[in-house]
């Protein structure tokens, strides 16, 4: 029953835990992105012997250092609240989300940090092959640290390869290689880590354009932004393609973050694409008449366009969000309240199990429950809707208004979905017309492109946070799709200790990121040095 819900502590479970993984994603992109462009500048240096490119590599170097230490602070208190926060979920779906995230830290502590101290502190002491393959190794290890964090956050979207034990009331996993190579895993992978070299490589442009405008480093700067050019723009043709797989894959496992990304109220065949929209301004969830919320304020749309890339097919039917609340039998789509009824029923049969385990663990009602949750048939029609039964209501009414709060912020994820496509075509162009000109050598010349470049480093960061809002906005209210509802998943304790320590998480993150800037700014200002000194690191 939803009455039974503190949703003061939810929401600010909610915040804090979203407050910490944006300051976290500060961060990481440009670890995961600029530690390639190190490698390649350090490979350049290498084969050509050129001391210009080992100059070239030490400054990025040293940028790429201040931003992964300040990550690591972030990323430890964000598992840490899985335990303070989120102990329901934890216990949930411990079984499969702690062992993707305890290989992360092998990979960080062991193979990462390994590496990055030689990189760092390396030059002098050892080999220039093995002070390379030091570089690639952090670059290699720092995707394979985020492949694990990527794939618990990907079974969370579409809970692949496990079975739910009564017994526990536990997930486990039973098919690792299910988890690991799922469509959402990949595509997630794939998708976040591009965006994370497409973020990487608009930040050297821009700081590399900073020096062409205030006339220093010029060959530093014109190197710095072919490779950045290049890299930035094979990442972002990459980027578009990844994205395109995983709007595909959501259509099949969410259709409701599907439909909201594109504000589509009423399914259709031949659905338009919404280039440019803007909406009314009001959330279905908040609202039962459907229809009367439907409308645009203005939109650009493209005929057929949603349902060719939703399926491969113009003449293609895509569900709305009205399809999947009230349900369409021609399309074969279940209502909400058929699931919370399936749900709830899976629910109750649960208690039933643990109360006839704890009458008597060898009667023949037990037994027949225990046959139960082992049958395909009971976990295909009524188990998958687990979550679903949270949201149950005797009263009929209130059941349907129920099934409407379990519609995503609309118009926070049709926003912000619409705000990365459109950045993701931007940074092509830019990207393009950087190599272009610098090839040319033209782009010193062209001062107001220049500044347009320094310009485009935050808007890097909006579309990359803009990409994460889709994903976890976009699913609400699920922690884990059609299990496990975000209400149900946080730790019982006192809403007012939440808003205590979100508060100063608050007030580190800003010290942190203010640090961040500051630090290195003052680094940028200075420029890569301009001799060979054993304490450039």
């Amino acid at each position: 029953m939803l009455e039974n819900i503190d949703f003061t502590l939810v929401d600010w479970s909610r915040g804090q835990f979203a407050l910490t993984a944006m300051f976290h994603w500060v961060f990481v992109p440009l670890t995961l992105g600029l530690a390639y462009m190190l490698a390649f500048m350090e490979t350049i240096y290498y084969k050509t012997g050129d001391e210009e490119w080992k100059r070239i590599t030490k400054f990025w170097m040293k940028l790429f250092g201040i931003n992964f230490a300040i990550g690591v602070a972030t990323g430890i208190i964000l598992e840490f609240e899985f335990g303070t926060n989120w102990s329901n979920y934890s216990w949930f779906v411990g079984d499969i989300f702690g062992a993707p995230l305890a290989i992360e830290g092998i990979m960080a502590f062991f193979l990462e940090s390994t590496f990055i101290a030689i990189m760092f502190f390396g030059w002098d002491k050892v080999s220039k092959r093995f002070h390379l393959t030091a570089t690639w190794l952090t670059a290699i290890g720092a995707s394979l640290s985020a492949v694990w964090i990527l794939v618990a956050n990907a079974w969370m979207q579409n809970p692949v390869g496990t079975m739910f034990n009564p017994e526990t009331v536990r997930n486990e996993m039973v098919n690792f290689w299910a988890i690991l190579f799922s469509e959402t895993a990949v595509n997630k992978f794939l998708h976040t880590i591009t965006s994370g070299f497409v973020l990487a490589g608009l930040f050297v442009i821009g700081v590399s354009s900073w020096f062409l405008i205030k006339k220093r480093e010029q060959l530093f700067a014109k190197r710095s932004i072919v490779i950045a050019s290049v890299f930035g723009l094979i990442s972002t043709l990459f980027l578009i393609g990844t994205g395109d797989s995983s709007a595909k894959e959501i259509v099949k496992t969410q259709p409701m973050k599907f439909a909201a990304m594109e504000a589509l109220y009423e399914g259709r065949t031949n659905a338009p694409l919404v280039a440019f929209g803007v909406l009314k301004g009001k959330d279905l969830h908040k609202h039962l008449d459907v229809d009367s919320h439907a409308e645009f304020w203005l939109k650009v749309e493209i005929p057929s366009m949603l349902s060719f890339l939703a399926y491969g097919d113009p003449n293609s039917y895509v569900a709305g969000i009205k399809d999947l609340i009230m349900g369409n039998e021609e399309h074969g789509i279940m209502p909400y309240r058929e699931k919370i009824r399936r749900g709830y029923e899976a629910q109750q049969m649960l208690s039933a199990y643990k109360e006839a385990q704890k009458a008597d663990p060898n009667g023949e009602e037990f037994q027949l429950l225990q046959a139960k949750f082992r049958d395909q048939d009971f976990i295909d029609n009524y188990f998958r809707y687990f979550g679903y039964g949270s949201f149950y209501d005797p009263d009929p009414v209130q059941l349907e208004k129920n099934a409407f709060k379990m519609v995503p912020p609309i118009s926070l994820t049709f926003y912000a979905f619409h705000i990365m496509v459109i950045l993701g075509g931007y940074f092509l162009v830019l990207f393009a017309v950087f190599l272009f000109l610098v090839m040319r050598n033209q782009l010193h010349t062209k001062t107001w492109l220049l500044w347009t470049a320094v310009w485009s480093i935050p808007l890097a960061y909006v579309a990359s946070q803009s990409g994460w809002i889709v994903a976890e906005v976009g699913r609400q209210p699920w922690v884990v799709q059609d299990l496990m509802p975000t209400m149900t998943a946080v730790t019982h304790i006192d809403a007012k200790a939440v808003m205590i320590t979100s508060f100063l998480f608050a007030a580190i993150f800003v010290i942190l990121f203010i640090a961040k800037i500051k630090i290195m700014v003052t680094q940028i200002k200075i420029g890569p040095k301009k001799k060979e000194d054993p304490n450039n690191v």
